[in-house]
């Protein structure tokens, strides 16, 4: 005779077992799915603000300690001007603050703050992320390991480093050539678009692998001929850092920036579902700190008698050392291109590093001025990135008057 159970009761009690298994996988799991529930509402408009502030609460984090000597400001007093000129354009300066979401600015002309200023639940101990900022922070960090001797060769093909490129749009390119964001690798970074190659990169940031979504992307040049924005480019960077120093980049940053740097608030950075920091855009650090870094920047990468970041690479990261990386009005509003800086076009030695929704450092060495803004500006694509041309010509503004120019 054959078995006792009938078709339909099997179906039943295979359905309640499969069902009985994803409870156990959800239980296990919840942790996770929470993440990507949040991660999911990231940019709602109702939360964007506050999600900006508090980032390691949706996403796995690894801190960036400091330590007992803080770099110290002398404390000035500066009153914005009340209006500034952007393409024949007048603008008033706080109502454009307030449209473009500020939560924080902060304005050092030699070696004091001279004008400090919070919104939107941001405060000075507050860290805030600095999305494709950390690029900058990241430049530094390489250069500094050039000068250990752990990156000798910046013409090296990244395949050589990390071999999980191999047979990808990465595969050959120089080091030099993915630091320039001209690594010929075909990418969409249109945060508006759904099918986009930077929304398309999302799963990865939270329970993926950061490298493994890089191994997918394929060339659509030559590299080296093309300045073309891509976020991936810096993470392998950093990926490069890791390997090569045999250190997590937030410990690497600690010991070689935080410290002797005397940055006041430890930081941290967003991981990846491996354990692997978002080198492209996870740094999360204070208002105050992020200025630090371009005071550091504005001195030649020195502090006092201690060369923190060589001097010579603190130069090449803000020269355009060739013709496809002078600024164009392609790149972003008239841009050019260094190591993981932006160069504005009519620049007098100024560069800025630039992130998504408003965030800056704006450096201008001759003039002695540093300008660090945090933002959650909802329209910072809108008419080709306007809002960041203006934000710039505010800045451009400021170190003018500064100067007595």
């Amino acid at each position: 005779m054959g078995s006792s159970i009938r078709p339909g009761r099997l179906l039943t009690w295979g359905a309640l077992s499969l069902i009985a298994v994803l409870a156990v996988l959800a239980i296990l799991n919840r942790g996770e799915i929470s993440r990507l529930l949040q991660a999911s509402q990231l940019f709602d408009p109702d939360l964007i603000v506050r999600n900006f502030q508090h980032m390691d609460e949706t996403f796995g984090s690894r801190a960036i300690e400091t330590g007992p000597d803080v770099l110290s400001f002398e404390r000035g007093a500066y009153t914005l001007p009340a209006r500034f000129e952007h393409s024949g354009r007048t603008f008033e300066t706080d109502p454009f603050l307030e449209e473009v979401v500020t939560t924080g600015l902060i304005v050092l002309h030699e070696d004091t703050i001279v004008h400090e200023r919070y919104a939107n639940g941001h405060a000075a101990a507050g860290k805030h992320i600095a999305w494709s900022v950390t690029k900058s922070f990241v430049s530094a960090l390489f250069g500094i390991a050039v000068d250990e001797g752990h990156i000798p060769d910046l013409m090296r093909p990244v395949s050589e480093i990390l071999p999980e490129l191999e047979g990808s749009g990465y595969d050959g390119v120089p080091i030099k050539h993915v630091l320039q964001m001209s690594s010929g690798v075909r990418f969409n970074e249109d945060y508006g678009d759904p099918f986009s190659d930077i929304n398309r990169m999302g799963p990865s940031m939270t329970s993926g692998s950061l490298l493994d979504f890089a191994a997918t992307l394929e060339s659509e040049r030559e590299s080296g001929t093309v300045q073309h924005y891509v976020s991936v480019d810096t993470q392998v960077l950093g990926e490069i850092l890791v390997r090569a120093t045999g250190r997590p980049l937030a410990e690497y940053a600690s010991e070689k920036l935080w410290k002797p740097l005397g940055m006041e608030h430890s930081a941290y950075l967003l991981l990846d579902g491996t354990g692997m920091e978002w080198a492209f855009a996870g740094m999360n650090a204070s208002l105050r700190d992020y200025a630090r870094f371009g005071w550091l920047y504005a001195n030649g990468g020195r502090r006092g008698d201690q060369q923190i970041v060589p001097a010579q690479w603190v130069r090449a990261s803000v020269t355009p050392d060739a013709p496809h990386l002078e600024p164009a009005p392609e790149h972003g509003g008239n841009m050019g291109y260094g190591y993981q800086w932006w160069i504005p076009g009519g620049s007098t030695g100024e560069f800025t590093g630039i992130g998504v929704y408003g965030q800056y450092i704006y450096v201008d060495p001759a003039r002695r001025v540093v300008i660090a803004k945090n933002g959650a500006d909802p329209d910072f694509q809108k008419d080709g990135f306007e809002n960041g041309q203006i934000t710039l010509s505010l800045f451009r503004a400021i170190a003018k008057e500064l100067a007595g120019d």
